[in-house]
């Protein structure tokens, strides 16, 4: 025998409402089962979360140009939305689940055939640095890019983001690392030119 309930939301009720149905004779277990486990609503509310890809800062800026041998510096938007953290709970009657999604690092391909990862969001370039290098992320071309379309390297950045989920019931787990798509800039990159006179 089981006892049957039916849940619905309402207009005035942001959970769910059970509306009892009473006891019922059944052969076998519902259909159903016994309702979702603390990872299905894990799942559930990692994908209401809202994770962005990078949005690129680079020193020299889009549309400027940098010198081979100059370092260029690299940084994302640090906001809940490109780097979190950001949360998201899920629930049912007698559970929830809050998922929390931080991103981990950010995969850099800098179309001169070179890759790497950093592990941080990046310092945005300010004139006070002067010409010194990035301390936490940055690259340094040993090419011009004329050679190139349009005479400029294309910079590709893809974030990876790890969720951790925690449940009412106090369980506890991760999910794996989630990779959003890649945004893209581009940048000039030229020689300097000494001349003898």
């Amino acid at each position: 025998m089981y006892d049957s309930k039916c849940y619905t939301y309402t207009k005035t009720s942001p959970m769910p409402v059970a509306l009892p149905l009473g006891p019922q004779w059944l052969a076998t277990p519902p259909p159903n089962g016994p309702g979702p486990t603390p990872l299905d609503l894990a799942k559930k509310a990692e994908a209401e979360l809202t994770l962005n890809a990078p949005t690129i800062g680079t020193a020299p800026m889009t549309g400027a140009s940098g010198l081979v041998g100059m370092p260029v510096w690299l940084w994302t938007e640090q906001t809940p939305l490109t780097w979190g953290p950001q949360s998201k709970t899920v629930a049912v009657p007698g559970l929830s689940v809050t998922a929390t999604a931080t991103a981990k690092s950010i995969a850099w391909d800098m179309g001169d055939g070179h890759q790497f990862s950093c592990p941080n969001p990046g310092t945005p370039y300010a004139p006070s640095y002067g010409g010194a290098a990035s301390p936490n992320c940055g690259y340094t071309y040993n090419q011009p890019s004329g050679g190139n379309p349009n005479g400029e390297y294309k910079i590709t950045a893809t974030t990876t983001w790890q969720v951790s989920w925690v449940a009412s019931t106090g369980q506890t787990g991760t999910l794996p690392p989630v990779t959003t798509p890649p945004s893209t800039t581009t940048v000039k990159i030229g020689e300097l030119q000494v001349v003898n006179h």
